[in-house]
């Protein structure tokens, strides 16, 4: 075994494949939901799109009249944000006047959603989160009350 590795050797583990110790073996594509991160709300209002955002909307109803066969969303973009970089600021105005417009909404919208959040939930709210199971088993649990009083 003149040069050979000896058996010893051969069993130490290679740091190219060494495990992660930390998260163990994973799957590709399988991540964990960042501990930190609270979840989103659903009644929080929607960014507002940006300027050339306005101009696709538009765009991509052009655009798929004009070539019915291209299904590719990679070759809307690209046609459109080749339009958008050769279009002068004075076209461009009318889509950001929308999008200013939009922003405005939004801006709205989010003061009505923080006032709201700042003043918690209400009564009614509180009451609608409670489950029916637990509706039923209150007004059970006064049925129980009257009969007792009753013996």
């Amino acid at each position: 075994m003149k040069g050979g590795k000896s058996k010893t050797e051969s069993k130490k583990a290679d740091p190219k494949l060494a495990v992660n110790k930390k998260g163990g073996a994973t799957t590709k594509g399988a991540r964990k939901p960042a501990k930190g991160k609270a979840a989103k709300d659903p009644n929080k209002p929607k960014r507002p799109p940006s300027a050339f955002f306005v101009f696709m909307e538009e765009f991509r109803k052009q655009f798929n009249k004009e070539n019915p066969d291209n299904k590719a969303v990679s070759a809307v973009g690209k046609a459109a944000g080749a339009k958008w970089k050769t279009m002068s600021d004075t076209d461009k105005a009318p889509y950001v006047a929308k999008a200013g417009k939009r922003k405005q909404d939004y801006e709205k919208s989010m003061k009505a959603y923080n006032k709201k959040q700042e003043e918690g939930p209400t009564a009614a709210d509180e009451e609608s989160e409670k489950s029916l199971s637990e509706v039923e088993d209150d007004d059970d649990d006064e049925d129980d009350e009257d009969e007792d009083d009753d013996e």
